[in-house]
């Protein structure tokens, strides 16, 4: 018997050796099949509908509907009032348009109308109607 060779670089039999041995050859290609194709989806057109889209009762008062409403207010009181007197009055002004999810709070501890009543009031503000002024005192421009 004869000896196996060894590899000079790692000291392995040549024939488990990665040294001694040629990379293997690439395995074949794989033949595809082949295979019936789906036949592609045709959508119908739907015709639009002459009927209006059916409204959606709202949880809460959108911040729109307060906005003629704190322009009322502001004008009757001079057009100048502090925060915690506007929402008094605001609250009594709007009344019946309140919703029982109105009075919810938020996630930060605030209610909701009055959350809503702010972001009008930053609407009007951004518009110019309303001033931004002292902190807590609402006003017209």
């Amino acid at each position: 018997m004869s000896e196996p060779e060894y590899c000079d670089l790692c000291d392995l039999p040549r024939s488990t050796c990665i040294h001694g041995n040629p990379p293997p050859p690439p395995p074949p290609a794989a033949s595809r099949a082949s295979t019936p194709r789906a036949t592609p989806v045709t959508r119908r057109k739907v015709a639009p509908t002459s009927e209006p889209a059916r409204a959606v009762p709202r949880k809460w008062t959108p911040p729109d509907a307060f906005r003629l409403v704190i322009l009322e207010v502001l004008g009757e009181h001079g057009g100048s009032l502090d925060q915690d007197d506007l929402f008094e009055a605001l609250e009594t002004a709007m009344g019946e348009r309140l919703t029982t999810a109105d009075h919810d709070k938020t996630p930060e501890g605030e209610l909701r109308w009055r959350y809503a009543a702010r972001r009008a009031r930053q609407a009007l503000v951004s518009e110019g109607v309303m001033t931004k002024g002292q902190p807590g005192v609402w006003s017209l421009a």
